[in-house]
């Protein structure tokens, strides 16, 4: 596997993962690699170091079997959901239960809680949807 950094023109940084340099320059030239962070397919390969693995623990593949346009589709959505609801920090929890209690005005929000909070939530029957990496989705990097 060919472990590639790759940018776009607004200079979004992401690593992308090919069978072969062919590989990558075949998905560019057909137009299927998308910048993860504002979905341009204009994709350049910037500088990289190699990767060696040295270690016997197992492989981790996260979103196995995305192209790089659905996970990028996932990130548009994601960030949509993130501009459309208010910021409660780590009042989620009784923000949530404020809001099905109508002791607060009802409008999406998101915050942070525990995993062990969100699931008692979500027992209560208050809708709750873990977004990893939540900070990191609300601006581009640079």
């Amino acid at each position: 596997m060919k472990v590639f950094n790759l940018k776009c023109p607004e200079q979004h940084v992401f690593e992308g993962w090919f069978k072969t340099s062919e590989a990558f320059e075949t998905q560019r030239r057909e137009g299927l690699l998308a910048c993860p962070f504002c979905g341009s397919h204009e994709i350049e390969k910037g500088l990289s170091a190699p990767r060696l693995n040295l270690t016997s623990g197992p492989e981790v593949h996260l979103a196995s079997g995305l192209e790089a346009s659905d996970w990028a589709k996932m990130v548009q959505a994601v960030r949509k959901v993130l501009e459309k609801s208010e910021d409660v920090g780590d009042r989620f929890a009784e923000e949530a239960r404020a809001i099905r209690d109508n002791e607060a005005p009802s409008r999406p929000i998101h915050g942070q809680t525990s995993y062990a909070t969100a699931q008692e939530l979500a027992e209560e029957g208050i809708p709750v949807l873990p977004i990893p990496f939540a900070d990191w989705l609300k601006k581009p990097l640079q």
